[in-house]
């Protein structure tokens, strides 16, 4: 496993920037309720919006709604649930009808942990998520459960940071961004995708494929993206660079 370079500043003369959220704009929290999103997140996105010539957008697992407003008072394309649900920047949102089969899954992932104390389950608009950060020891019973219950119920299984996720199937990060890359503004641009999580492979395989880049935050492992940084203070800080570089 080789390492990768820094991103520079250029990176993003003439890209669309496809942002991750928890991990990449803030540190994870131990719950997700918990995230705090420091002062400076909301003007830098507003000054990346108005810099880039493909502009920015956040494609997170979170709902678009959360996302919305945790980067307020900035207004930016969002594509939330790993790209089942994507907003305009007017706010308009577009997604499919909430499957019944996770409410099936999200009523059996309860009861496990109302039995585990620590464990964690988040109800989504289009997934169920089983957080074991705060019971590790429960995280192997709770990977089986979600393993079985993805089975059941025909559900895409996606694998993060102590958590795995039971979704709706159909999109992935990187659809996300092939989507928003067809929009007129971002056609004569490159995409370049910025995370942390195992989720965000798609994302940086996208931008790839479309002549763009990846930028993978934090430890060093195997990967699509092309470029490192070693956590969220060094993300804000090549991004504060890249638009200064353009005034």
């Amino acid at each position: 496993m080789t390492d990768l370079a820094p991103p520079p500043p250029s990176l993003l003369t003439d890209a669309s920037l496809f942002l991750d959220f928890d991990g990449t704009l803030v540190e994870i929290a131990e719950t997700p309720d918990g995230v705090e999103v420091t002062d400076d997140v909301a003007p830098l996105l507003e000054r990346l919006g108005k810099s880039l010539p493909g502009g920015v957008a956040i494609v997170s697992g979170r709902p678009v709604q959360e996302i919305s407003a945790l980067v307020a008072p900035a207004a930016l394309p969002i594509a939330g649930s790993h790209g089942l649900e994507v907003a305009a920047k007017d706010g308009r949102i577009t997604a499919p009808d909430r499957s019944a089969a996770l409410d099936a899954a999200l009523a059996e992932a309860q009861a496990f942990a109302a039995d585990h104390p620590g464990t964690l389950v988040e109800d989504k608009p289009f997934g169920v998520g089983l957080h074991f950060r705060g019971a590790p020891a429960a995280g192997a019973a709770m990977t089986a459960l979600a393993e079985q219950l993805a089975t059941v119920h025909d559900l895409h299984l996606q694998h993060g940071k102590m958590v795995v996720e039971l979704r709706m199937a159909g999109r992935d990060k990187g659809a996300a961004v092939e989507l928003l890359m067809r929009e007129p503004l971002r056609q004569r641009t490159v995409p370049v995708f910025v995370g942390d999580d195992v989720t965000d492979e798609a994302g940086f395989a996208a931008a790839a494929a479309l002549g763009g880049a990846g930028v993978l935050v934090g430890p060093a492992r195997d990967t699509a993206a092309t470029y490192r940084v070693e956590g969220v203070a060094d993300v804000l800080a090549w991004l504060d660079a890249a638009c200064r570089e353009k005034t």
